[in-house]
């Protein structure tokens, strides 16, 4: 009993160890993602037809293709053309050459196409009578964008946001497809040498499960705060 106690908590421990890089993927392709969907609703909206259909198309594609496809063909594609360039014998190599940045690429784009959705509603939504009024105050089109439209649309999207990034930690599952050694990959090593299927995934679980726990409550405090700030 004692025994089997000991091999449990050791694995616990290397999958513990292991939710730092999850959470690092998570945060990562979470604020890059926040940052092309925001671009990309903009994008979108524009009456110029030459920047909004480009706009149009990747989020239409990333969200109508698989996660794991999207990593796989940023991991080898990217992977098989990059040594053929001056990348290949520059400082840039070295980190390049890890499937990590390759599946933050890949997760951010996922991200940001599924946000752009989310902002392109919400932008829609903010009121009219906002926008004329900025306009009346003397706020340019951007000034109003900036700092009228975008705020709301934000503040409308978070529980949406918070969802999602709970979704993205879960994604974040992919990247052990590509020898990032996350939670899932961990898990998946750790069966190799045990010879225990069920019992790392159970412990992984667990660890998810606290982690989206976590996830939950702060955003709902930014939830609350941003509530307190609009009033």
């Amino acid at each position: 009993m004692i025994e089997s106690f000991e091999i449990y908590w050791a694995m616990f421990l290397k999958l513990l160890a292991a939710a730092p890089l999850s959470i690092f993927l998570t945060a990562v392709a979470g604020t890059l993602g926040l940052i092309i969907g925001g671009a990309t609703a903009i994008a979108r909206l524009s009456s110029l037809k030459w920047i909004a259909a480009p706009a149009e198309s990747y989020s239409f594609m990333f969200r109508g293709t698989p996660a794991l496809v999207q990593i796989y063909l940023i991991y080898y594609g990217l992977g098989e053309v990059l040594p053929d360039t001056w990348v290949r014998h520059s400082f840039l190599w070295k980190y390049l050459r890890d499937g990590l940045w390759y599946a933050i690429l890949a997760l951010s784009l996922n991200q940001g196409a599924y946000l752009s959705e989310v902002f392109k509603g919400a932008i829609k939504d903010v009121p009219k009578g906002l926008k004329e009024a900025a306009a009346a105050a003397g706020l340019t089109k951007w000034q109003t964008l900036r700092f009228v439209t975008l705020p709301i649309a934000f503040r409308t999207s978070l529980p949406i946001i918070a969802s999602d990034t709970i979704i993205l930690l879960k994604t974040t599952s992919l990247a052990s497809t590509i020898t990032v050694m996350e939670l899932m990959g961990t898990a998946r090593v750790i069966q190799r040498k045990t010879f225990s299927i069920y019992e790392p995934l159970l412990l992984t679980g667990l660890i998810y499960f606290a982690v989206v726990v976590a996830i939950s409550f702060s955003m709902k405090k930014v939830e609350k705060r941003y509530a307190i700030l609009a009033h």
